[in-house]
């Protein structure tokens, strides 16, 4: 508890309007937490979910690139290849509850596949680029949800640590505060009554 305390009424209405004030605080963190949690919770099903077909997928994209090798040669894939352009993403983000998330986007018009490439490239080679490409814009989604995911989690603990300091510091060290302001009033009160007793008394 403080040291140096003003008891006056003045000073136990102040702090009873720092406690309601800090309950209403209280309250909104706690819905804020509730909905990161809920956000966090969410994603780590989409990404659990995502993560087992990025393994299938991951087979199929390597089964089909056995296929355009043993048909087409390698010196054909290793040629298609270096044609490629490189694939450009940007960063944007979307706000959840003041948080701002990372959203990850690959530039569409490099991430599908020409309708000339069919007809230029072979078609065991074609497949394959079809399914690598899908499934790297697949392991960049994952990404990006991960990152959401860690920051949400900070979040979280931030959180978290807050609501515990109002919750089991602040205001309990407020309403100590309370206690004893309104013991002290009590006190002065009960003391002023006894004095003006006695000086009755002294006048008869």
């Amino acid at each position: 508890m403080e040291t140096n305390i003003r008891v006056t009424r003045r000073e136990l209405i102040e702090t009873k309007r720092k406690i309601k004030t800090a309950g209403r605080g209280l309250q909104l963190l706690k819905m804020k937490r509730s909905s990161l949690i809920l956000e966090f919770f969410e994603l780590a099903k989409k990404v659990q979910s995502m993560k087992t077909d990025l393994k299938k997928f991951m087979d199929r994209s390597r089964e089909s690139l056995e296929i355009a090798e043993a048909l087409s040669g390698r010196i054909t894939i290793e040629r298609v290849a270096q044609e490629q352009s490189e694939k450009l993403a940007s960063l944007k983000a979307r706000n959840v509850m003041g948080l701002v998330i990372p959203n990850i986007n690959v530039n569409e018009t490099l991430d599908v596949l020409s309708k000339s490439d069919s007809l230029t490239i072979p078609t065991p080679v074609y497949d394959a680029k079809n399914m690598y490409s899908s499934f790297l814009s697949m392991l960049i989604e994952i990404a990006e949800k991960e990152t959401a995911m860690r920051n949400l989690l900070n979040e979280i603990y931030k959180l978290n640590r807050r609501t515990n300091s109002i919750e089991n510091v602040i205001i309990p060290r407020w309403e100590a505060k309370i206690k004893y302001i309104k013991q002290s009033l009590d006190d002065m009160e009960r003391d002023r009554l006894v004095s003006i007793k006695f000086i009755k008394r002294l006048h008869g």
